[in-house]
């Protein structure tokens, strides 16, 4: 049985309010036998929804024979304990339900310990609801205390060494991936982004010609995956595939994925791809900008990609959605549409990035040669036999400048500026 409250900061994001639960609940394998929805001034403390609402639902529970009640909301401990007692039967929130479904979707050992992370983190502050019948069962005061506030005190002790446990693990692998990451910053690096189920990994197959697991469900992909883009006219981009965002992404979930989402914040251009074939696009692309602003993505170069092309049945919602973002590109990852016109905007967000430099260094410096050679669009060099030097002039991607400046190299734009000594170069590929 599914149960969406709006509130007066929160209203129903679509003319459906229930269909994002819907799919939520489909994606975790439930069957939905009913729904409930209300409008409300503000909640109800104890049970988030009105009394006379929880008696219909109580009803609605028992003629459809619903096992499990599933709120679009976050519900406190004790709201989540009170519906229960007066539904009979178990109750989640939207928090609950998210984490469940990235339960089942995690493969590796890194997606399991951030969803474990996650849920111990949102279990914690309940403990203490699970253990009400028990602590009654004695009186307080010190060196009386009851068994449930001793195994509460047990319980939490538990949860919390394992929570500093899993962080600590993660922030293993979070140091990890930062240095995987920053081993490609001389790289061209794309990394698609977008609401859940938007199509990115079919795209990701489309563009580069991988194999990366596609399924119509919400959340089908929680693992980063990068992969080699060929594009024409321009060489090697690496383009990566990240977990699908969603409206009130619960923000523990958030903090726990930033080691899967460190593509995403060290990548050079964003893909945002929305499902041009929803009509909640526009709401999609919201929710999206929101989660980026919270990763601190929001100021990243960003081409929005309207996917899905293939399967719009009202072209004038495409119409209306190419006039809001003239600048977007219209594609679809299962016929290849509109893939060379991507492929365009692409080229032309990377170049933007480019710079003629100049850069003066030792004849015999190989490693300066070599990285130019790899990364900068040379069309000038000139040898220099009394002074043992090779000017050479050349396109160079900005991000690059910095790494081959240095004692023995010096780089400055040709519009006169320099660029500050900061690593030592670094061989190509």
């Amino acid at each position: 049985m599914l149960v969406s409250v709006a509130l007066p900061g929160r209203p129903w994001a679509t003319d459906d309010p229930c269909d994002e639960l819907r799919g939520l609940a489909t994606t975790a394998g439930a069957t939905v036998v009913g729904e409930l929805t209300q409008k409300r001034h503000d909640i109800q403390l104890g049970t988030y929804i009105g009394k006379g609402k929880v008696e219909e639902l109580h009803d609605l529970v028992e003629q459809a024979d619903a096992d499990v009640v599933l709120f679009d909301n976050d519900l406190s401990p004790a709201q989540a304990r009170n519906l229960e007692q007066a539904l009979g039967v178990k109750v989640l929130d939207r928090s609950e339900l998210i984490l469940d479904i990235f339960a089942t979707r995690a493969q590796t050992t890194e997606a399991r310990l951030q969803v474990e992370l996650a849920q111990l983190e949102y279990s914690l502050p309940r403990l203490k609801q699970m253990w009400t019948h028990l602590s009654r069962q004695k009186g307080g005061g010190i060196g009386l205390r009851g068994p449930g506030e001793t195994q509460l005190e047990v319980d939490r002790r538990l949860v919390g060494g394992r929570i500093r446990d899993l962080k600590g693990r993660i922030a293993e692998v979070q140091a990890r991936k930062e240095r995987e990451v920053a081993s490609r910053s001389s790289e061209h690096t794309v990394s698609l982004v977008g609401y859940t189920n938007a199509g990115k990994s079919r795209l990701m197959n489309a563009l580069t010609k991988a194999d990366v697991y596609v399924e119509n469900k919400l959340f089908s992909t929680l693992d980063t995956r990068t992969r080699q883009w060929r594009i024409r006219d321009w060489g090697r981009v690496l383009l990566s595939d990240t977990v699908g965002f969603i409206r009130d992404l619960p923000h523990h979930l958030v903090a726990s994925f930033r080691a899967t989402l460190s593509e995403a914040r060290h990548a050079k251009l964003l893909l945002h791809v929305v499902d041009a074939s929803s009509p909640h696009a526009e709401g999609h692309i919201q929710a999206v900008n929101s989660v980026l602003a919270e990763l601190g993505c929001d100021d990243k170069p960003t081409i929005l990609v309207l996917n899905k092309i293939d399967a719009v049945a009202d072209h004038t919602r495409l119409h209306l959605l190419t006039a809001q973002h003239p600048k977007a590109v219209s594609v679809s990852g299962l016929t290849g549409a509109g893939i060379a016109d991507l492929e365009d905007a692409v080229m032309e967000a990377l170049a933007a990035d480019f710079a003629e430099a100049e850069v003066v260094t030792t004849a015999g410096n190989g490693r300066v040669l070599a990285f130019l050679n790899a990364h900068a669009e040379i069309y000038r060099q000139e040898f220099h036999d009394e002074s043992n030097e090779v000017v050479i002039r050349c396109h160079l991607p900005r991000h690059l400048a910095r790494h081959i400046a240095g004692p023995e190299v010096k780089v400055r734009y040709l519009n006169g500026s320099a660029v500050q000594q900061a690593a030592p170069p670094q061989a190509a590929d």
